[in-house]
């Protein structure tokens, strides 16, 4: 078992340019100390420069630095593209093993409309259309009906409203300093 009956686990996935990171930084902006991120794509391409492939190494990253953040007393964010054939057993591992709540969200975003967001990032001309397209995969949802689809037309206000209300981080008090220190 990981974490405390008190800890919030939260899962938030979708394609590249649903809106994952933003939501993921507004969550934790809103909620202040004491809510790590876990952010697939820093410990997958920055920290081990890998791709995205079953069996990866950060596939146990993600899983054990989760694990270390709950154990210490954080609530976790876990943001990534995420797929479900590549990360949906850790991820169903990790949920069953956490006491306390876990919440999963998909950020739906039609490929149209996830070509017109990658156009606005500093990565565009990094990834081409063609890259997207293969990347992309229409409503890959885990297993078990356990994420809450939230549409393109949930604005990132509204999302983290919505993610901070139903998990029960609005009413939960930020952390002055790292919980193992008290």
């Amino acid at each position: 078992m990981v974490g405390t009956d008190d800890t919030r686990l939260v899962f938030l996935r979708g394609n590249s340019a649903s809106g994952k990171s933003s939501v993921a930084a507004g969550i934790r902006d809103r909620f202040g100390r004491g809510l790590a991120l876990v952010g697939q794509d820093n410990l997958r391409r920055i920290v081990l420069r890998e791709r995205d492939r079953p069996g990866a190494a950060n596939i146990g990253l993600i899983d054990l630095t989760a694990r270390y953040a709950l154990d210490a007393g954080y609530h976790v964010v876990v943001e990534g593209i995420l797929y479900s054939d590549h990360y949906g057993d850790m991820l169903a591992e990790l949920r069953a093993a956490h006491r306390g709540p876990t919440h999963a969200y998909y950020l739906h975003v039609p490929f149209q409309q996830t070509l017109a967001r990658h156009a606005t990032k500093p990565t565009a001309s990094e990834v081409s259309e063609p890259q997207l397209r293969e990347w992309y995969r229409e409503l890959d949802l885990l297993p078990g009906g356990t994420e809450t689809v939230i549409g393109a037309g949930s604005t990132l206000e509204e999302t983290v409203d919505r993610i901070m209300l139903d998990t029960g981080l609005t009413d939960l008090p930020a952390l002055d300093r790292c919980p193992l220190h008290r």
